[in-house]
């Protein structure tokens, strides 16, 4: 007598398309391919790869790739699928391909950051009238569970605050200048020759790539639409190898931030405006900071709950294994519920908050000044911060001459207590208006203390 059959073997397979086939897409067909029984025990149907879209079939390929699965044609290719994963990348023809494939039936998934930040309320919305699935854990930080934990797992909780190390590039960058001295020209080619980052890093050091997963979290997080253009964005061209230096020497570590968090903003009046405040830039994180132990191309997302306290989701943040786990991850959930039925989270945007300006944002500055070296300046700088309402945390001088050809000048490392940005800001200004002042040699924000 036979063994009863199992669910995935009497249920229909279910038809899965891949858009895109190069390093995540083909870790995807890999994993679809070699691991199908497994898949297809999970899911309680059998996937089944219908055909992978490409711009170029005759492009040679890992041989994981059956070219008979190659198309050029994506239009036709998510018209016949249940399921679409989409890896392309780029705004088109990314969105009108999702937008088809969810108005046949398609439940999707995607890894398109950009896309998300862009578009995603016209993509969830069209999902939910479709009653098809949309997932996208591998859009924010790679193989690390982010996405799910904050929209289902906190979902009873209220998240204060978010704050992230979400670019692997970037992070790899700053952390070879902090370990070996690498001016950030020699640390980015450095991060190209290993494949951390593209030719043109230009997403990754100017931060857009970071800003796009701030806008997604901070819209999971706080359940209210946050686009690209919400976030307050700085990249890390501006850091130095003396920045790194310096910041070792006061005790911290310097990491390019994708930060989210509730905050308020005052009008003329007196009345205040609660909301949320989202932005990217390079801060200082203390060293005995768990963000600050961060090294090399990974990533980690630190949140903090009312309810739940503290909490660090950590790992490889890029790369085609984790991200392709990611995506499979996905995979199998919205597979599951076209077997079993039910739907994954819808968006969750009844909170609409205003996303406040970048100068409501609330934070502390370190700021390294030449001055003149002679008494009396530290006492006008001091005055320059009281009369804007910014008390000071720590001050450090050092001693005249100390490593430097001009006798003359002393540097200043002043460290701020927290005030808006606003306040910080104009401080700057005024302090750089001071003839005792040589220069601002670097403005930098402290994060995490």
């Amino acid at each position: 007598m036979s063994a009863p059959s199992s669910p995935a073997d009497v249920r229909p397979a279910l038809r899965v398309a891949v858009l895109g086939c190069g390093v995540v897409g083909t870790e995807v067909v890999r994993l679809l391919t070699t691991q199908a029984d497994d898949l297809a025990s999970r899911v309680g149907a059998r996937l089944e790869l219908v055909g992978v879209a490409v711009r170029d079939v005759d492009v040679p390929r890992d041989p994981v790739v059956d070219r008979a699965l190659l198309t050029a044609d994506a239009e036709g290719l998510v018209e016949k699928a249940d399921v679409v994963v989409e890896l392309m990348g780029g705004l088109q023809p990314a969105k009108d391909l999702l937008l088809r494939a969810i108005e046949h039936g398609a439940s999707v998934v995607t890894a398109n950051k950009a896309l998300l930040a862009q578009d995603g309320p016209v993509l969830y919305a069209a999902a939910d009238a479709a009653g098809v699935d949309l997932y996208f854990e591998a859009a924010v930080a790679g193989a690390i569970p982010i996405v799910r934990p904050v929209r289902e797992s906190l979902a009873g909780d209220h998240v204060r605050r978010v704050l992230g190390i979400v670019n692997g590039t970037t992070n790899y960058v700053l952390d070879r200048m902090a370990t070996e001295g690498l001016d950030l020209e020699q640390a980015v080619k450095e991060a190209q020759s290993l494949g951390y980052a593209e030719a043109d890093p230009t997403a990754d050091v100017e931060g857009y790539d970071a800003a796009a997963k701030a806008a997604i979290l901070a819209s999971l997080a706080f359940h209210t639409r946050v686009s690209l253009d919400d976030v307050a964005r700085e990249g890390i061209t501006s850091v130095t190898a003396d920045d790194v230096a310096w910041a070792e020497r006061t005790g911290y570590v310097i990491k390019l931030l994708a930060i989210a968090e509730r905050g308020e903003t005052a009008a003329e009046d007196g009345s205040t405006t609660a909301g949320i405040q989202v932005r990217v830039h390079p801060a200082l994180v203390p060293a005995g900071h768990p963000l600050a132990g961060v090294r090399g191309a990974f990533n980690a997302v630190f949140v903090e709950a009312e309810a739940a306290g503290e909490l660090m989701f950590y790992g490889r943040g890029a790369g085609g294994q984790p991200t392709a786990s990611a995506v499979l991850g996905d995979v199998v959930s919205v597979a599951r519920h076209r077997v079993l039925g039910g739907r994954g989270p819808v968006e969750s945007s009844y909170a609409a908050l205003p996303v406040l300006p970048a100068s409501a944002a609330r934070t502390r500055y370190q700021m390294r000044l030449e001055v003149a070296d002679r008494p009396g300046v530290l006492a006008q700088v001091a005055a320059v911060l009281a009369g804007r309402e910014v008390s000071i945390e720590s001050v450090r001088q050092t001693p005249k001459g100390e490593g430097r050809v001009v006798t003359d000048v002393a540097m200043l490392v002043i460290t701020t207590h927290t005030a808006t940005e606003h306040a910080l800001r104009s401080t700057v200004e005024a302090i750089e208006a001071l003839d005792v002042v040589r220069r601002v040699v670097s403005v930098l924000r402290v994060e995490g203390a």
